[in-house]
């Protein structure tokens, strides 16, 4: 799970040493993290969490995610936590594009890993995280934005990224109780190039190559001030409407 720290990464994240924690490093956007956190020569730490990982981790199993943070309850605290998990095609069911292709076991699937599994990651990995200027992070989606839904469908994957984003906000409250400094944020990374994204990747023009995605991402991250509350940015530094 150790990574030893490497060369510079442009965007200074804190003005001091820390420790990372990116959680599904095995898909393109979390790998991403993973080799910049590593780039950084003020980043003492990079830990990971994926399912083939040691204790198979699974977030439809809150008994391996309660595992997982046990095992790295000794590497922190951390400083800035990413969790790069969630799916839009799961079991190789895609968005649903109307109302008549709804199915109940697909949509409980999709907020069971989009939802209720990061919401469970949170509860279990937010002990982990330092005092001070601190960072949780979570990829989220523009399409789990209820005011700029302009266009429909995708009714399960926008649904559990709305659901999503409450959860952030909600425990970004309770967690700033303590902590105020802390930063809570939801994350749209673009349309990154991947196997999961070409179906749905309209123009090459408008899609990122998941190292782009994760430097505009942490550029953001570090740009943006503490508030009361969850933020909701794209990788650009963008606010996004709830």
């Amino acid at each position: 799970m150790m990574n030893k720290r490497q060369h510079n990464m442009s965007n200074k994240l804190f003005s001091f040493e820390y420790k990372a924690l990116v959680i599904g490093s095995g898909g393109a956007i979390g790998q991403a993290f993973v080799q910049a956190f590593q780039k950084d020569p003020q980043c003492l730490l990079v830990e990971t969490v994926s399912r083939s990982s040691g204790g198979q981790f699974d977030l439809e199993d809150p008994g391996s995610i309660a595992s997982a943070a046990r095992q790295l309850a000794t590497s922190g605290p951390f400083h800035v936590i990413v969790d790069a998990t969630g799916a839009l095609v799961i079991d190789g069911v895609g968005p649903e594009k109307a109302m008549r292709a709804l199915r109940q076991d697909s949509l409980m699937r999709s907020f069971q890993v989009n939802a209720i599994g990061p919401a469970l990651v949170l509860r279990e990995f937010s002990p982990l995280l330092a005092g001070g200027r601190t960072i949780y992070a979570k990829l989220s989606a523009r399409v789990g934005s209820i005011t700029d839904n302009k266009l429909g469908g995708w009714y399960g994957y926008r649904a559990s990224k709305a659901a999503l984003n409450m959860l952030l906000q909600t425990a970004a409250i309770e967690l700033q109780r303590k902590n105020p400094d802390l930063l809570v944020v939801a994350l749209q990374p673009g349309t990154v190039r991947s196997n999961l994204s070409k179906p749905f990747a309209t123009a090459i023009e408008s899609t990122l190559a998941p190292e782009e995605s994760a430097a505009g991402m942490l550029s953001a991250l570090a740009a943006i001030a503490p508030r009361h509350g969850a933020h909701f940015i794209d990788y650009r530094g963008n606010e996004i409407p709830w």
